[in-house]
């Protein structure tokens, strides 16, 4: 176990370290300048270069590269251009917000995928099966950006039941964590499903059948604990995509996190504070694809992980 935790790691901090690079170089690709937002078109050309001096903007690129990694391995995220402030501050005051869309789009989608996978498993090849699996597939046919407009629309402009942004009242949450836990849980419920039929099929699920025992125990008590090792697997890649979709929605919704945080930091160019953000989001995947390895272990004994 030791050891592969000492892999794990080395492996995260090769990948952290390679997405910070290319995150640097490619936002020094985007076009516009950074001054030229902080001080618009009307400032002097000698109050730009004297700002520009101050940032360390004006040193040459491999200068500027060494300089962030050096400060990162100090622990350093440097100073946003734009608002002048930490970044690791910045970004660890909106950690929160994103951590509990995560957790509420992760519970909506498992409160969804549960009973719609075992449903149509437990009457696989039936219009029990077929209705719910076109409703996953029609769940996972919708984007984001577009299913997050729709319930505005209908829920806070038509119905007036929900607010349209923000995270003013408690009740905000629901609708950006609906939207992200939607196309997650269509994909979780056709794994489940997908699991349960291999299960079904083994031997001790015949002899529970053999004991007398109704569908719905074998399924419950004994099918889905066997059946959740290849479940926890997508479920884990489709975690690392959950932070990806919260930027999106973050934005639709005006969510408070670190979604709306990157995008506005890179209308701003504001380079040490995007590269903060696409760090934290990278650590976070990274962290939790090593967490699930882990786990393999715990729901499957016959896994070894070294």
């Amino acid at each position: 176990m030791s050891a592969f935790l000492i892999r794990r790691i080395l492996s995260a901090l090769i990948i952290s370290f390679a997405v910070a690079s290319l995150v640097f170089f490619f936002i020094h690709l985007i076009p516009g300048d950074p001054i030229e937002v902080m001080l618009g078109d009307s400032a002097k050309a000698t109050d730009r270069e004297a700002l520009r001096h101050a940032l360390g903007l004006d040193l040459p690129l491999s200068h500027q590269y060494i300089d962030y990694f050096w400060g990162l391995m100090h622990g350093d995220w440097g100073v946003s251009l734009h608002q002048n402030q930490d970044v690791f501050e910045l970004i660890l005051g909106r950690i929160p917000a994103t951590l509990s869309l995560a957790a509420s789009a992760l519970g909506i989608a498992l409160f969804i995928a549960l009973p719609l996978g075992v449903i149509a498993a437990k009457h696989a090849g039936k219009w029990q099966d077929h209705s719910a699996m076109s409703l996953a597939l029609i769940a996972i046919s919708m984007p984001n950006f577009w299913l997050g407009p729709v319930f505005i629309l209908i829920f806070s402009l038509g119905l007036g039941w929900l607010p349209i942004s923000g995270n003013d009242y408690p009740q905000s949450i629901i609708l950006p964590a609906l939207t992200l836990g939607l196309s997650l849980s269509a994909i979780l419920a056709r794994m489940i499903r997908s699991s349960l039929l291999e299960i079904m099929n083994e031997d001790f699920i015949r002899t529970a059948r053999a004991k007398g025992l109704t569908e719905t125990k074998i399924i419950w008590k004994h099918a889905l604990n066997n059946a959740a090792l290849p479940v926890v697997t997508i479920l884990g890649l489709q975690l690392g995509a959950l932070l990806g979709g919260a930027v999106i929605t973050e934005n639709v919704f005006s969510w408070p996190g670190i979604g709306t945080l990157l995008i506005d930091a890179i209308q701003q160019r504001d380079y040490a504070l995007v590269q903060g953000c696409i760090l934290i989001i990278s650590l976070t995947t990274v962290f939790i694809n090593t967490m699930t390895d882990i786990l393999y272990a715990q729901l499957d004994p016959r896994i070894r992980l070294n």
